[in-house]
């Protein structure tokens, strides 16, 4: 019941921003983790990129200036979708869906982008193994998300979500996502604190699954 509310919170938050999400609170936010971002996807290779949790299109666009590839953005939320749509005009394959149950075949991207969406997740050892169903063998994650300093100020930050209005469903510290990865076949690398209260790391898949 948690789960459901959570996710419709999620959508309902996105669905009311999505218009001037640029200027709300959570879209300066991410400002300051783009350039991060657009430094680790140029070193990988690949042109089946996938921005799970794509808002409004931001990051592809940025992506798009500097890379040609074949680009897929998904999001809960109807209406950053339908802004990502004004702005692509159907050049990027979008849609709306759940991290937990991806529509893409097995092996599909060389890339997958997941930035400040991985918080939200309320099953997220369910999007991670999809994350792993998606991604081809040796391909990369790029995965950044707030937090805090200290593993005791997240869980205690994480307790008080459950009063939240948009649908945040844990804060992640780095012993904790770090090992959520590697029990899925993940090599965390890269790991890197944006500032304060973000952080960016690269989750390489096996080769060998």
């Amino acid at each position: 019941m948690e789960t459901t509310k959570s996710k419709e919170l999620t959508e309902l938050y996105f669905n009311r921003t999505a218009a001037d999400y640029d200027n709300s609170h959570d879209g300066k936010f991410v400002r300051c983790m783009y350039q991060e971002i657009l430094d680790r996807a140029g070193s990988i290779k690949g042109n089946h990129i996938l921005d799970l949790g794509c808002g409004n299109g931001n990051v592809i666009e940025l992506l798009k200036s500097r890379r040609e590839a074949d680009y897929y953005g998904l999001d809960l939320s109807e209406k950053m979708i339908e802004e990502a749509e004004k702005r692509f005009q159907g050049q990027v394959h979008l849609a709306v869906g759940d991290a937990e149950g991806l529509p893409y075949e097995n092996n599909t991207f060389d890339l997958i982008i997941c930035n400040a969406s991985f918080h939200h997740y309320t099953h997220p050892e369910k999007a991670v193994e999809e994350i792993k169903r998606v991604l081809k063998p040796g391909g990369t994650l790029i995965l950044g998300d707030p937090t805090l300093p200290g593993r005791l100020l997240t869980k205690i930050l994480s307790f008080f979500l459950k009063y939240s209005n948009s649908g945040d469903a844990k804060i992640w510290h780095k012993k904790d996502i770090t090992k959520l990865f590697e029990h899925h076949g993940f090599a965390v690398e890269k790991w890197n604190y944006i500032n304060h209260h973000s952080f960016m790391f690269n989750a390489v898949l096996s080769s060998s699954r």
